[in-house]
């Protein structure tokens, strides 16, 4: 829907913020095609981001008319090389592809890998794709690298798993507000203006290793950074659960009226009084408890985790612990207060919610469950006998590449793996040893040059459907430009293999159509979208272009504003969750006491050993494959660099600018050194956007999570050195 001849709302492509955004396209609108069409962005009043958007944001339009836009499918041939051909050759291929692995190994050796970035559509399709018309239960997404230790913690404890259970305004009202693990004025800067109360009241309360941009809007009294060691994070929170309970801050009623498991988790805390915690953590006993204190004060208080805290092999236990210290002040389901996770993808929360998880159907289903099987099946209209069971989650379904047994065929849609995956080197011998291989991508990704064939997508302002942002908002992508000729929808691609591969059910292309399909397949589950269309996300956004004065500042006053999931039919959604009841059977949350499998100060590393963290900058997003192609971004970071100490690189003879090796057991890395106090001297940062030599993940632990089977990202051994070029470097050889 369009508010002008020649512009379209819809949303940013980026992370889960989702801001709001108008493309303006010179010529005759819709029917001009991206590679030719000038498109101009311009931010648009909506909750999330107020009109502002971030640099990302604002050049997002350059990518509709790069130049290396893929525009028809590409098949490597035996010269190692990517070579047009048709698309009935491309689909043809890979039917017979699939066919033959299916005969030889098994429907198990055929898998799917999806991403966090496509729409409800596509992740549902994905889902029913992979389990009617591949027969495979081996699905799963690059959001188990992302969301799926918040979601594991929060299902835990609440029953239910939505990134944000509140409105993202609410956060504008309150006096205190403790972020964990989460640098959103980097990774969403318009994010911070929601932060503006509680740093003018003093209350913004930061917990990250580095002195991050976010960690700097707690300067000048706006707060304070807590600045822990590495990994220590689960500590922290239990030294400051036992102040709230030692100290008699927790709310009674409150918690003996709605949660069960208090006596377990005072046990379990008891050890971690204040002194103790600080010599784990470097966190001086009096911050924790001041820190107690104010999150116990009255005026609005909300606990926010990020991906700092939720990135290890401990993580669920860790955004566990941040629940129950939400839990026992009293915070979650009441009004004014909170507890959240920032969901980091674009389409994070949606993507996991209908299918593209190993262990989940429509809605948030368990794949386990024979009332959820039996509800999907009915509505795929298949016995219930053709849906497979639970596969298995991302690192073990990439470790089972090319392995016997493992997956021999394998689709990737809206993931580079290549970069984005923990051991990456490993994973590439695994794309490698492949049978077959098939990317669907706009661009050559790193993970899309490994491919066998290579089938050209549509970009976001090319294509119809919905989004679901960090507040469980369901809103709509709008198509403001035509793709180019060669492209195709990912709907039109799995409709027209489901048909060559006869597969059961109905595959439609339309995006509405699929859209009403997953309405009803969600029906009656966790993420019940049921109440929700296309007519009333558009509706919505209509009002509010007629009635944009008398609508602004209220909770209605743009497209899909107002439609929270869950949204059963003939509901008005549910912008706040649980003011009532937890989603547990008997409406209680549930505390689970959780420990460090380690009390050891984290400083005692071998000599010369320092701890790699990873994470976003400013000018790039995910593996970079996107943002590294705009001009302006790339001009601001083009180029791999290493955060460390200057203590730190003086010891180890390291001036500012000088080439470094940053190396383990599992590979090196090469980088450029950048001097600055924000990071410890017992740690570095690299920045996971960048592919080959600079390619942080080559260093990373395929070590997951037991509970969520999250990666191990945010602490890695490392040594550093100098980079002291071979002869050949030298002579240029």
């Amino acid at each position: 829907m369009c508010s002008s001849p020649g512009a379209t709302a819809t949303h940013c492509p980026y992370c889960a913020l989702q801001c709001a955004m108008t493309l303006t396209v010179s010529g005759p609108g819709a029917a001009s095609s991206s590679a030719s069409a000038s498109v101009e962005v311009s931010g648009r009043d909506f909750p999330t981001n107020q009109s502002g958007l971030c640099r990302k944001g604002w050049s997002s339009a350059e990518l509709l008319k790069h130049p290396d836009r893929l525009r028809e499918p590409l098949l490597k041939n035996d010269d190692g090389e990517h070579h047009p051909i048709s698309w009935d050759r491309a689909l043809g291929l890979i039917r017979d592809r699939v066919l033959a692995t299916r005969a030889r190994y098994g429907a198990d050796a055929v898998g799917v890998f999806g991403g966090g970035g496509l729409t409800n559509e596509k992740a549902y399709l994905l889902g029913k794709f992979a389990r009617l018309a591949l027969g495979t239960s081996r699905i799963d997404y690059n959001g188990r690298f992302c969301m799926s230790s918040a979601a594991a913690a929060g299902n835990r404890a609440f029953g239910l798993d939505r990134g944000l259970p509140f409105p993202l305004t609410d956060l504008g009202t309150a006096r205190t507000i403790l972020m964990l693990g989460s640098n959103t004025a980097d990774t969403m800067p318009p994010f911070v203006q929601h932060l503006q109360a509680a740093r003018d009241a003093g209350g913004l309360i930061v917990v990250d290793p580095r002195r991050s941009a976010t960690a700097e809007l707690t300067s000048e009294g706006r707060g304070r950074h807590l600045q822990p060691a590495p990994k220590t994070d689960l500590a922290l929170l239990l030294g400051i659960t036992h102040v709230v309970i030692m100290e008699g801050l927790i709310d009674e009623p409150y918690v003996h009226r709605r949660t069960n498991g208090y006596d377990d988790v005072v046990r379990s805390v008891a050890p971690w009084w204040p002194e103790r915690v600080s010599s784990v953590t470097g966190v001086p006993a009096r911050l924790i408890r001041e820190t107690a204190h104010r999150l116990a004060e009255p005026g609005g208080t909300y606990i926010l985790t990020g991906r700092g805290v939720e990135q290890h092999a401990n993580g669920t236990d860790t955004a566990t612990a941040a629940i129950n210290l939400a839990l026992l002040l009293g915070l979650p389901g009441t009004p004014g207060n909170g507890y959240g996770t920032l969901t980091g993808q674009g389409n994070g929360q949606g993507g996991r919610e209908h299918g593209q998880k190993a262990d989940q159907l429509p809605g948030y289903r368990k794949i386990t469950d024979p009332a959820a099987r039996k509800h999907v099946a009915g509505v795929w209209g298949v016995p219930e006998s053709l849906i497979p069971g639970p596969g298995l989650p991302a690192v073990e379904l990439l470790a089972s590449l090319g392995q016997p047994g493992g997956v021999r065929c394998l689709f990737v849609h809206g993931a580079n793996v290549a970069v984005s995956a923990p051991n990456a080197s490993s994973v590439l011998m695994g794309l490698r040893s492949l049978d077959f291989l098939v990317v669907c991508d706009f661009f050559l990704s790193e993970t899309a040059a490994e491919a066998d064939l290579v089938l050209p997508v549509l970009q976001w302002a090319e294509e119809e459907g919905t989004m679901t942002n960090l507040e469980g908002r369901i809103l709509r992508r709008r198509a403001a430009v035509s793709p180019p000729p060669g492209a195709r929808s990912e709907l039109w691609i799995m409709a027209r293999l489901a048909e060559l591969l006869e597969a059961p059910s109905s595959f439609p292309d339309d995006p509405e159509t699929v859209f009403t399909e997953l309405r009803a397949a969600s029906a009656g589950g966790l993420a019940d979208y049921s109440g929700v269309d296309y007519a009333m996300l558009d509706a919505e956004l209509h009002d509010a272009e007629l009635h944009r004065g008398e609508l602004h500042g209220r909770e209605l006053h743009d497209g899909g504003a107002g439609a929270y999931w869950p949204y059963p039919a003939g509901s008005s959604g549910t912008p706040r969750l649980f003011l009532d009841r937890f989603a547990h059977a008997d409406g209680r949350a549930v505390l689970h006491p959780v420990a460090p499998s380690s009390s050891a100060p984290f400083a005692s590393t071998p000599d010369g050993v320092l701890t790699l963290m990873t994470g976003r900058l400013l000018e790039h997003y995910q593996s970079g494959a996107q943002t590294r192609r705009v001009s302006d971004l790339h001009s601001t970071s083009s180029e791999q660099a290493l955060q460390i100490h200057p203590v730190t690189a003086a010891g180890l003879g390291i001036l500012d600018g000088a080439e470094v090796e940053v190396s383990n057991e599992r590979g090196i890395v090469r980088a450029v050194a950048r001097l600055s106090p924000a990071v410890r001297p017992d740690s570095v940062f690299l920045s996971f956007h960048f592919p080959g030599t600079g390619n942080a993940n080559v260093l990373t632990s395929s070590e997951t999570d037991p509970v969520s089977g999250m990666p191990e990202f945010k602490t890695t051994q490392v040594l550093v050195r100098v980079h002291r070029p071979a002869q050949s470097e030298v002579v240029g050889v």
